[in-house]
């Protein structure tokens, strides 16, 4: 199950897919060679960088678990609309990727990150008052493991992500794309019949000089938004990259001040995500990561996961203060660390 309480489907396999709006090439040119994309499969690895833009598609380089490559189309844009509840089944499309909550958030729709004193005066959300998105948000309500810790708000968890990503030197749009890069391969897969409920064709994807593990599993039912919006969630999704010996090192050396079992804690959040393909698109449209949930997208293991930041990048933004980042609550009483200066607390 995603989050705990979902709506429940009569039959998995009643599922009809629709093509996903794309008019992607038949093939990619690099340096002079040029290589079929998906579905044909490569037995070597291609030499192109992973991602790769050609004639305006976004191609990703993906391991098959015979130890074949794919180069998979996985351009986010809008598309086919995704619907979960069709009474003649569910439709798989990509749906509007692109979408911003402008009449909310206008500052984000132009920049890419929020305006904190836009979010000091906002008392609705998608026409929805914000105590009521809090009241649903927490754990037990729409969901068991929340959207939000106990402790945690809406507009608390809003700005504390939206430091964290400007610390970084990130957009929000730049922190969406990799993950809807990971949630278009699956629809590449269902669209093309390779998908069962328990699915593990493309154990692995090459991204910014990194092996990003992927996982994934469907489930019978899908989660609503506590938005109140179209976007839902019906697949469980982890993708994870192991430390480099070096990075192993720096981590021991920075952090020997830990515990075991925080050491651990400390590792395990900085190189694995579990989500939802819910994930990209709440990033997208409204900046929203999720609290300090069991499903959160920390940016900060976005970064490191996709190669978007090297460790000792990330760590020279927060030195000998990750384990606090990744792990403190954003709440009223106790905001999120500022970026910019780990150490403070606003």
């Amino acid at each position: 199950m995603i989050y705990g309480f979902l709506i429940f489907l009569t039959v998995w396999t009643s599922v009809s897919v629709v093509s996903q709006d794309s008019d992607s090439t038949a093939a990619v040119v690099f340096e002079g060679k040029t290589y079929p994309l998906y579905p044909e499969i490569l037995n070597h690895a291609p030499g192109l960088p992973s991602p790769y833009t050609f004639m305006g598609d976004e191609i990703v380089t993906a391991m098959t678990r015979d130890s074949n490559y794919l180069l998979i189309p996985v351009t986010v844009e809008d598309g086919t609309p995704l619907h979960y509840s069709s009474r003649v089944g569910s439709i798989f499309g990509k749906d509007r990727q692109l979408e911003v909550d402008r009449g909310d958030f206008p500052v984000m729709a132009q920049t890419g990150l929020h305006s904190e004193s836009d979010l000091d005066r906002k008392e609705e959300i998608t026409g929805f008052p914000i105590a009521l998105i809090d009241c649903i948000g927490h754990p037990g309500a729409l969901s068991y493991a929340g959207f939000l810790a106990s402790d945690e708000d809406i507009l608390s968890v809003l700005k504390g992500d939206n430091r964290l990503v400007a610390g970084l030197g990130f957009t929000h749009p730049d922190m969406a794309k990799p993950l809807f890069h990971v949630w278009n391969i699956l629809l590449m897969e269902i669209e093309s019949g390779n998908w069962a409920r328990f699915w593990d064709r493309i154990p692995r994807l090459l991204y910014n000089g990194r092996i990003v593990k992927l996982d994934a599993q469907g489930t019978k039912g899908w989660q609503i938004s506590i938005f109140q919006d179209e976007i839902q969630g019906r697949f469980d999704i982890s993708v994870h990259s192991d430390l480099l010996p070096d990075e192993e090192a720096l981590l021991k050396t920075r952090y020997g001040f830990l515990s075991q079992t925080q050491f651990t804690e400390l590792r395990e959040r900085l190189t694995t995500i579990h989500f939802s393909e819910m994930a990209p698109y709440y990033i997208m449209r409204y900046g929203f990561y999720e609290g300090h949930t069991d499903y959160r997208t920390d940016p900060i293991a976005i970064s490191f996961i996709f190669g978007l930041k090297r460790l000792d990048e990330i760590e020279a933004i927060f030195p000998e203060s990750l384990f606090q980042v990744l792990t403190g609550h954003y709440t009223k009483s106790k905001k999120a660390v500022n970026a910019t200066d780990p150490s403070s607390e606003n």
